[in-house]
């Protein structure tokens, strides 16, 4: 599987002082990869870096084969990335209709219309404002609105953020979807570690800015003690497979 985005040794973080260190992680077309850990672990740094709002501080990103270190927010995003940020990114005070326009960067973009196909919701809000969304719809309006541009690697913060478990549930399984009947890479952070776990196809799990745990759901699930002691901040160790014992 060639890997979409490929970290090498990521050290991130704000003012140059990391947050994130020695980070190493790769995303392959078509996959879907949960990026887990605790409040302050690192996961919104490290989607910010590869999105080039943060700089790199050391280590490597690296899309589609070349690195997009130093490079900027426009430039990165033409090259296929789209974030949906844990503020959904929406403009509030327009439409549903006008926010799918603004997701489009160039003629090749997706047409709004067949974004809605895959969002069927949406259909009867178009003339409606954002803002008057409920959070379901906004978060659906803001997975749809990153789809227009046709990324080949999707980036989504904390899409359960303030949402209803049943909504949920029903959301992260259109991500999954989209991942393997699209060819995109995912790139998943989300609090709600099982059901994460659930439309996931690899995991890592981050701990005080390092990768505390990684692998297959099943394997993650394995190591639940490990798991569960990253999260409460109690883990301290070199990064590693989770096959390895590390």
């Amino acid at each position: 599987m060639s890997a979409v985005l490929e970290l090498s040794d990521l050290h991130a973080g704000y003012a140059g002082v990391p947050a994130v260190r020695g980070v190493s992680l790769a995303v392959g077309a078509g996959e879907v990869v949960a990026l887990l850990g605790p409040n302050g672990a690192g996961k919104t740094t490290t989607l910010l870096t590869v999105a080039g709002v943060l700089p790199v501080i050391d280590g490597d990103v690296g899309l589609l084969g070349q690195s997009v270190r130093g490079r900027r927010v426009h430039e990165i995003a033409r090259r296929g990335l789209a974030l949906v940020p844990e503020d959904r990114g929406l403009f509030m005070q327009l439409s549903v209709r006008e926010n799918l326009r603004l997701g489009r960067r160039c003629k090749g973009s997706r047409s709004p219309s067949d974004v809605l196909a895959m969002f069927p919701a949406l259909e009867g809000l178009l003339a409606r404002r954002a803002g008057l969304l409920s959070g379901g719809e906004q978060q659906m309006l803001a997975l749809a609105k990153a789809l227009v541009s046709e990324p080949r690697l999707l980036m989504v913060d904390e899409l359960s953020l303030g949402l209803a478990p049943i909504v949920v549930e029903r959301l992260l399984p259109s991500v999954r979807r989209l991942a393997h009947e699209e060819g995109m890479a995912v790139l998943l952070v989300e609090q709600h570690v099982h059901m994460a776990l659930a439309v996931a196809d690899r995991a890592y799990v981050l701990s005080r800015g390092q990768l505390a745990l990684q692998g297959t759901p099943a394997e993650v699930r394995e190591r639940r003690e490990l798991l569960e002691s990253s999260y409460l901040g109690g883990h301290r160790h070199q990064p590693g497979n989770v096959e390895d014992g590390a």
